[in-house]
């Protein structure tokens, strides 16, 4: 699975050679600014040097507010009150400076966008050296390490806002290792890749542990760090609730990771599932058409020519393959954002023009906070809705009624994944694109997409998904659509 090479660690201006840091939390509570609830409460733990600790619980458990005491960003940068004591090495939450932790932590968020500080990729690698003062032949040296230690070579050079998801993940995470860190904090690191830039991400972090480098992930998809790692931590509504270590659980059944809300610890049942879903046209009359359907933004450089495809009303098609394949792309040109560079989409039998398609299709995007316009979560539901009165009901139904007043940017990603997947469903049109739209979400969350796209799928709507998800593939999607093996 993984692939063997060796990155260099401890051996930098920035570190010394000792393994990894040492994590201590005793006591810690945690409240972000402006809120009465704890978001981390009564938490003691101790993780080891050179240990491989993964974060596990339901949406908002405490993950993440963990991973930013580790890193320095809370309460420096997410403000808010903290008592009892929280050290990485020597490095004390709440008092050591934000300057401190950046020679031995590194770090990637949920969503790397917020992370980028250049336009190109070769500069944002560079910039924690130069940051850090290195001299510039020796930054140079160390960027064509990292670059071949992560296969990078083709990303390098290019605008950072020309990549795929998983390829600023890609980046992201190579950047966050430029200074050799003791410390590596992950936060949902796989969210938006295939299973090759996954492997490839495991052989990463295979290299960092026998290097002694402490890894801290906070994660959903458990099944690819199986193998790695040493200890999970479970978090319930701020609090520790439970602290596996790998036999123990090995040991828990399926029901019970159920019964938990975690993810699959294998992912065989689901890829043979999806082996059977493969099919490029639909079974009954299709009501739209792709022929000879070539997409790109540049006439001069296409994507891809993709083969003839045909969909049906209500049926729901996962379109999975590799990051760059051109699943988004293709979820773009179909909604009327892009033409396509030649070829023909046709909608009941019509050729479809992109006023059509734009009237026709409603697309919810990776990042939904593109598309958040409204003041309250009901008014951002009824933006478009045709049928607004139908608002409170749907709400209600999928519990979103409790958020009706609240600002849409104040929900945690997957709520505001629900908020514009009702907004979809409201709107009525009869084509619904959505682009990873269970990325960092947990099992139950997971499974309430699954059920939303149910729900879009008996309205009779022709429903698209971009995934890598290959749980919600298996299990809530009719057919599958392999973009890199068509």
């Amino acid at each position: 699975m993984s692939q063997k090479n060796n990155m260099p660690f401890g051996n930098g201006e920035n570190q010394n050679d000792a393994p990894g840091l040492k994590i201590e939390a005793e006591n810690v509570r945690f409240s972000y600014q402006g809120s009465c609830e704890a978001a981390l409460q009564d938490l003691s733990v101790q993780i080891k040097p050179g240990e491989c600790v993964l974060l596990c619980g339901k949406s908002g458990c405490g993950k993440t507010t963990f991973s930013r005491l580790l890193n320095g960003l809370s309460p420096a940068f997410y403000p808010g009150e903290l008592a009892g004591s929280c050290s990485v090495g020597e490095l004390l939450a709440g008092k050591a400076a934000i300057e401190g932790y950046v020679p031995f932590v590194g770090s990637m968020f949920q969503n790397p966008k917020t992370q980028y500080f250049n336009v190109d990729t070769t500069a944002e690698l560079a910039f924690p050296c130069e940051n850090s003062g290195m001299e510039p032949a020796k930054i140079r040296e160390r960027v064509q390490e990292v670059v071949a230690q992560f296969h990078l070579e083709k990303l390098m050079n290019r605008s950072v806002f020309a990549l795929s998801g998983g390829e600023k993940q890609r980046v992201a995470f190579a950047a966050a290792c430029m200074l050799k860190p003791k410390l590596l904090v992950l936060d949902e690191p796989t969210s938006n890749l295939d299973s090759k830039v996954i492997d490839q991400l495991h052989g990463m972090i295979v290299v960092m542990k026998r290097a002694g480098v402490t890894v801290v992930l906070a994660e959903h998809r458990l099944a690819w760090m199986s193998d790695l790692t040493d200890r999970y931590l479970f978090f319930e509504k701020g609090s520790l609730r439970a602290d596996w270590d790998a036999e123990q659980f090995t040991a828990l059944s399926e029901k019970s990771l159920a019964a938990y809300g975690l993810r699959a610890r294998n992912l065989t049942r689901y890829r043979e599932k999806l082996q059977t879903k493969k099919r490029l046209r639909c079974d009954t009359d299709p009501v739209l058409e792709l022929r000879n359907l070539t997409i790109g933004y540049q006439k001069k450089n296409p994507v891809r020519t993709l083969p003839d495809m045909s969909f049906a009303s209500g049926e729901i098609v996962g379109l999975m393959g590799h990051n760059g394949a051109g699943k988004s792309t293709l979820a773009k040109t179909l909604c009327g954002l892009l033409e396509p560079i030649s070829g023909q989409m046709l909608w009941n039998g019509k050729k479809a023009n992109a006023k059509t398609r734009l009237h026709k299709s409603f697309l919810v995007m990776q990042d939904v906070n593109y598309q958040l316009f409204g003041d309250s979560v009901l008014e951002e539901i009824q933006l478009g809705a045709a049928h607004p009165e139908k608002s409170s009901a749907v709400m209600e139904a999928l519990g979103l009624d409790k958020f009706a007043d609240r600002h849409s940017m104040s929900l945690s990603g997957g709520q505001k994944q629900r908020v514009v997947i009702v907004a979809a469903m409201l709107s009525d049109k009869p084509l619904i694109l959505l682009d990873e739209p269970t990325s960092g979400l947990d099992r139950g969350n997971m499974r309430q997409v699954g059920l939303l796209l149910q729900e879009l799928k008996a309205q009779g709507k022709t429903i698209l998904v971009i995934t890598h998800d290959e749980e919600l593939a298996a299990d809530w999607c009719d057919r599958i659509v392999q973009m890199d093996e068509v």
